[in-house]
Formats: structure tokens, C-alpha cells, sequence
């Protein structure tokens, strides 16, 4: 894989939102001192980032494939806990995993250790999500159901089955992703109401009858402002929406798209420089 990138003027961002619309792995970051915009595109091949680098400048370099996510874990990394009824371990040790649940015996035990794929509960994003979730969940007594979008490893889906979801579909954009969350499927078990697969947010689109009561969008917020309408028709009349991979720095204008596709912003918690939201389409 080979990564493009080029640091650009804050007041660039539209133009090179336009610019890159169309890049499957394009990323947009402001930089700390919010006067600059970081642009950057992950390309399968070299001839595609040198193409970027002579059209408008910038740098270009190949990115090994590492796994730099289990490579810079803790040897003893503390399970997560999510309010009173989730623990999250990074180990899938037996012993371990034996232990939380002598020492946790009325929450739920997972097993989610460090590997390629983004999204193992300890990430802001991840963890607001999951608290969000365990909170609207706790008072519902009727089935529900729940479509994660961008599964990552698969926790929040996961999470949602063990919370009491009927059912989940579960889908990513990165097929290393969907290849990790189904080895966790087998490390946690007991999911065989999980639909897994591969798609793009931006071509798919639910099955009569596949709207869920619960929607989770763990997305870069640049994403999230354009798949809005096709997120929203894979909610329930009275859904709930849970989205995070928000910069605070775009939380206002995410939102506001959010609000153009007929969603109303119910809650909304920033931990560290990400925000997450709870809406509905009530």
C-alpha cells in the first residue's frame, strides 16, 4: 500500500472535499494549529499516489504492512469496562478470560485482541459508542434489532447481540476488517444472528424488511456527512442513530447534515478531540 499526502489551507477543505470525493481512501485531518488541513490517500499501487503527487504537489511514500495496532499494545493492557455490563479483555487467553469472569460475573465478557483492524473498544469513538448503547438499550423491553455501518472488528455488533439485539447486520468497506471481525464471531461465539459482510456505505442499501431500530456509524465524519442518506433508510420509523469518528472541529457541520437528512440530535458527548451523537429520525 502507498500513502499520498499533502498539508494544505484550512480554507482549501471544500476544495479538496471535492477533489478527493470520489477516493475510496481519502482522509481529511485538521492539524493542531487549525490553520492547516492534512490530505491524504492510501492507493494499492505506486503509480497512483506518483499520479496525485504530480497533479498537486506533495509527498508520496510506500507503507509496510504492519500491524502497528498489535505491534504498540500493552503487554498488560486493563480490560475495558463500559458501564455496568460490558468487560472488554485485549487478552484471549483462557486463564485470563476465566478470571474476568470470576471477577465480573454479572457483565458480559469479550475477547477482542489487538490486531489490524480499527475499532477493539479502547478507541474514544468505540468506547462512547458502546456506553451510548448500553444506555439506550437498558430500557427497552420489546425485540430490536441493530445494523452496525463501519464494524471495524466487529465490537459494537457484538456488544449489541450480547446487550439483547435479536439480530445485527454488520458490514465494513475494508475487507481486512470483515476478515477480523469474523475471527472474533469465533473467539466470542454465540452470534449466529450476526449478518457479516463486505460493502461500500455508498452502493448499499438494506433489504425490505432489514431496517433496524438501532443504527451505529463509527465513521470519519467527512464520510458521514455524505452517506447520511443512505444511512437514514436503514432506520426503523423512531430509530435510534449512534454515530462517532467525529473531529470536534467538524461535529457542527456533521451534524448539520445530519439535520438536512431529516435527523434530529438528541445527545452529544466529546471525549478528548472526538465528539459522539445520538439522533433520530422521530
Amino acid at each position: 500500500m502507498w500513502l499520498w499526502s499533502k498539508v494544505a489551507p484550512r480554507q482549501d477543505e471544500a476544495k479538496w472535499q471535492d477533489i478527493t470525493a470520489e477516493m475510496p481512501g481519502a482522509v481529511i485531518s485538521a492539524e493542531f494549529n487549525a490553520q492547516k488541513i492534512r490530505v491524504e490517500v492510501y492507493t494499492e499501487t505506486a503509480e497512483e499516489a506518483l499520479v496525485l503527487q504530480a497533479c498537486y504537489g506533495g509527498s508520496t511514500q510506500e507503507l509496510k504492512d504492519v500491524d502497528w495496532v498489535a505491534a504498540t499494545a500493552p503487554e498488560n493492557t486493563p480490560p475495558l469496562l463500559i458501564r455496568d455490563k460490558i468487560v472488554i479483555s485485549a487478552s484471549d487467553d483462557a486463564a485470563v478470560l476465566e478470571e474476568l469472569r470470576r471477577k465480573y460475573p454479572k457483565r458480559i465478557i469479550l475477547t477482542f485482541p489487538a490486531e489490524m483492524a480499527f475499532g477493539t473498544g479502547n478507541h474514544a469513538t468505540t468506547s462512547t459508542c458502546l456506553r451510548m448503547l448500553c444506555d439506550e438499550v437498558k430500557a427497552r423491553k420489546s425485540p430490536w434489532t441493530l445494523t452496525d455501518i463501519g464494524c471495524g472488528t466487529g465490537v459494537l455488533a457484538l456488544a449489541g447481540l450480547r446487550l439483547g439485539a435479536a439480530s445485527a447486520i454488520s458490514f465494513d468497506f475494508d475487507p481486512k476488517a470483515v476478515e477480523v471481525a469474523e475471527r472474533n464471531i469465533i473467539r466470542n461465539g454465540g452470534v449466529e444472528n450476526l449478518t457479516l459482510f463486505q460493502a461500500d456505505v455508498f452502493e448499499w442499501a438494506p433489504a425490505p424488511g432489514e431496517q433496524s431500530d438501532i443504527v451505529l456509524a463509527n465513521l470519519f465524519s467527512t464520510v458521514l456527512q455524505k452517506a447520511f442518506p443512505r444511512i437514514t433508510p436503514a432506520m426503523k420509523p423512531g430509530a435510534i442513530l449512534i454515530i462517532s469518528g467525529i473531529l470536534n472541529s467538524q461535529a457542527e457541520e456533521t451534524l448539520a447534515a445530519a439535520e438536512a437528512a431529516g435527523l434530529r440530535t438528541l445527545k452529544v458527548v466529546s471525549r478528548g478531540k472526538w465528539t459522539t451523537a445520538k439522533l433520530t429520525n422521530a
